[in-house]
């Protein structure tokens, strides 16, 4: 099995610590992988921003330097489902649809594909998780908490696995955090309202980190944090997976 690693453009400048784990953890879990060193932005921002008819470069080098790979796997849900729904060409729409076929937001990937039932990874701390929409609605990694007797979550399920980590309880475990790509641009006193509410909800918990499978929210979050001097983190998903056991 060999896996092409998908790295966003947001992760690769500001949190490349969420993509060397990610590659770590795969590997430490016997994965071949590759990176294409060609690959750029997924044309996300430009979709959310009205202008997909204008992304179609970034589509024609996403499916140069990913249709070979037996799978396609990233750290982000938010990009992983914008390939899923939106990754076209005209002269090789066959490449495109294996492409969106085969693509994997991580913790989706280590459960479905992988089908991880042991991690030797320790975290002794209080864990707040955010359920993002991207990956809760759109990837299905987790299932509305209110409408099931028995809701199910991918990242939880991973994270169960960790040693020493204790998961908080939130009293709205499936809220937006506010972020929401170009939303936080065109309504950003909306989105801060929505993500001060969110992070309120961790730290009222005991969080002492916020984690989650997308950190495009948990960039939302850190700048609120920040700015409330907060003593709360946040990290990506795959950093607690491979943390390393004491």
């Amino acid at each position: 099995m060999t896996v092409g690693l998908f790295i966003p453009c947001y992760i690769d400048q500001f949190y490349p610590n969420a993509a060397i784990a990610t590659l770590t953890l795969l590997k430490k879990l016997g994965v071949n992988v590759v990176y294409p060193t060609k690959q750029t932005c997924c044309g996300q921002p430009m979709a959310n921003s009205g202008f997909e008819h204008l992304t179609q470069g970034c589509n024609d080098l996403f499916i140069e330097n990913f249709s070979e790979f037996d799978y396609v796997v990233s750290p982000s849900g938010s990009c992983v489902l914008h390939i899923k729904d939106h990754l076209h060409a005209d002269k090789a729409e066959d490449k495109a649809l294996g492409i969106r076929k085969k693509i994997y937001e991580l913790t989706e990937f280590l459960t479905d594909v992988l089908k991880v039932e042991k991690l030797s990874a320790s975290f002794p701390h209080k864990v707040g998780v955010h359920q993002s929409c991207h990956g809760q609605r759109g990837l299905m990694l987790a299932q509305m908490t209110e409408l099931v007797e028995a809701p199910f979550s991918k990242p939880l399920h991973l994270l169960n696995m960790v040693k020493g980590l204790e998961l908080i309880n939130l009293k709205r475990p499936d809220e937006c955090c506010g972020f929401g790509g170009t939303f936080c641009v065109a309504e950003e006193a909306v989105s801060a309202k929505m993500g001060k509410d969110r992070v309120a909800d961790h730290i009222n918990g005991g969080a002492e980190y916020i984690t989650a499978a997308d950190m495009s929210c948990l960039m939302h979050m850190e700048g609120i944090l920040r700015r409330e001097n907060s003593n709360v983190k946040v990290i990506h998903i795959a950093e607690i997976l491979n943390a390393q056991e004491f």
